[in-house]
């Protein structure tokens, strides 16, 4: 038999960028355990708005841990709680009758709030954009064995291709650093031979595309490999760091 639990609810309400934001409060009686925190969004937003009130705007897609949309702090962590998993993933479960909840977006001031608890994260696009890519034309699926490649660098390219620019490890970061991301996304490129023939200039465009977008640098606090719901290890920055000084002193 499911329970049904009483949730305080603290959350931002922010009209614009510009705006000044603030907290309301909220109390919701009949949450049951089963429910996504997103499925408890939605019960709060229709009594919001059953009582002539504004809902909050919040950011989904799939709502399974795959589009990296849900990009909430919950008491204060990004993405809640539980780790590895995304703020769409997180159940009622994981909390107790009576508790209480604060929700925020995420504060960085690359991530300008749209609205309420919806922020811009277009920077992480363009950081992509300035490298994240191979011109080299790959054509059509290669057997699998045609381009020789070590198990282990494949296998660590694959993990740091599962990066879903989420933005906890910027929510995370006490410099609102977005290198965890900038890091995975260049070595999983850098790591395999179709990424090779660009790979000092992808190093150079995307870190400084990094910088000029206002994020933060890295000081090693680790708190983005602490909440990144995919697990991506600090590594990638070590790696997308040694890049980068190649890069640059090469001087190509």
């Amino acid at each position: 038999m499911s329970k049904e639990m009483t949730i305080h609810l603290k959350y931002w309400k922010q009209n614009g960028p510009n705006a000044k934001g603030y907290f309301e409060e909220y109390t919701l009686d009949s949450v049951n355990e089963h429910m996504s925190f997103l499925e408890m969004l939605d019960v709060l937003n229709e009594e919001l708005m059953l009582a002539g009130k504004e809902p909050v705007e919040f950011d989904y897609d799939c709502r399974e841990g795959i589009c990296g949309s849900c990009n909430l702090v919950i008491n204060g962590q990004a993405h809640g709680p539980k780790e590895r998993v995304a703020a769409c993933q997180l159940h009622m479960r994981n909390y107790s009758d009576g508790d209480h909840i604060t929700i925020e977006p995420p504060r960085a001031a690359a991530f300008p709030v749209i609205k309420d608890l919806v922020v811009d994260r277009n920077a992480f696009d363009r950081i992509i954009e300035a490298g994240g890519y191979v011109s080299v034309k790959t054509g059509s699926a290669p057997e699998a064995n045609a381009i020789p490649i070590e198990k282990e660098d494949a296998d660590t390219a694959f993990d740091y291709a599962t990066c879903i620019g989420c933005g906890a490890c910027v929510a995370a970061c006490p410099n609102a650093s977005a290198s965890l991301f900038t890091g995975a996304k260049i070595a999983h490129l850098n790591k395999l031979p179709q990424g090779e023939v660009e790979r000092k200039n992808r190093v150079v465009a995307m870190v400084d595309q990094m910088k000029e977008e206002g994020f933060g640098d890295c000081s090693n606090y680790a708190e983005c490999e602490a909440v990144c719901p995919v697990g991506i290890s600090i590594s990638a920055i070590a790696e997308m760091r040694r890049d980068y000084m190649k890069a640059v002193m090469s001087g190509d």
